[in-house]
């Protein structure tokens, strides 16, 4: 697990090289579309309502709800996330997206229990999900409460997103081998093969591997850093949800 206080850039900045991915802002864009429906808003929180949407499955889960009845209500929660309406409400203070995710959905659940989900039922899909998975990784830790659940399951969501990012980041810069043989190192592990072996196995001297093994890492973190300043609003809350993300994980 990376340490919280990895990298140097500043939590607002992105960098300048690599994939198109890793220059797209996100929260801070669907703030600045309070109000409207500017097509940067609308694709920014598109592109998070696709990546976090397990937690909100996992949390709809831990509540009691069916399989069927969670992803109907979290294809209905996020249909109007879509439209951009509750983000006109969102102050910079509580701007984490995961506050907001999580109080959002309390507001329309609360909504719903007026409703009948048969009415909702055949409606028009946001986007496709995965349930199967979800389902599997619903079915560890059943002891959690729903927003354990939740709080769980979006760091492991953001730590995927992140081993992503920089497996895009180094197949582009034709590291796929290299990324492959030394990823052990991301969550600071051991090597189980001898990095001699690694040198032979890769061509290189077995102090350019650590070297290389050193700088991924450092890599991870400033991605992993990047990751969550996208999900906050303010620069200052990065440290505090980092800290957020490792209790997540470590906690009972």
């Amino acid at each position: 697990m990376p340490e919280s206080t990895a990298g140097t850039r500043s939590p607002g900045t992105r960098p300048v090289s690599g994939p198109s991915v890793f220059v797209t802002t996100r929260w801070t864009v669907v703030l600045s579309a309070q109000g409207n429906t500017t097509p940067a808003g609308r694709a920014a929180m598109e592109t998070l309502c696709r990546t976090y949407w397990q937690p909100i499955y996992a949390y709809l889960r831990r509540h009691g709800h069916s399989p069927h009845d969670s992803e109907d209500l979290a294809q209905g929660f996020f249909a109007q996330l879509l439209r951009l309406e509750a983000v006109a409400t969102v102050h910079p203070d509580k701007g984490r997206f995961r506050s907001f995710l999580l109080g959002s959905l309390g507001h329309y659940l609360a909504d719903e229990r007026d409703r009948t989900m048969a009415q909702k039922r055949g409606a028009g899909r946001v986007f496709v999900m995965d349930t199967a998975t979800a389902e599997s990784i619903h079915a560890t830790c059943p002891e959690l409460t729903p927003e354990r659940a939740f709080d769980r399951q979006w760091a492991l969501t953001l730590l995927d997103q992140v081993h992503e990012r920089l497996r895009q980041e180094q197949v582009s810069t034709g590291k796929a081998a290299q990324f492959e043989a030394l990823r052990f190192g991301l969550a600071g592990n051991r090597s189980e093969v001898p990095y001699r072996d690694l040198a032979v196995q890769l061509g290189m001297s077995e102090g350019a591997v650590k070297v290389a093994v050193h700088r991924l890492r450092q890599r991870y973190r400033e991605v992993l850093r990047e990751a969550v300043a996208d999900t906050v609003a303010a620069g200052a809350d990065v440290e505090q949800e980092l800290r957020h993300l490792l209790e997540a994980l470590v906690g009972n």
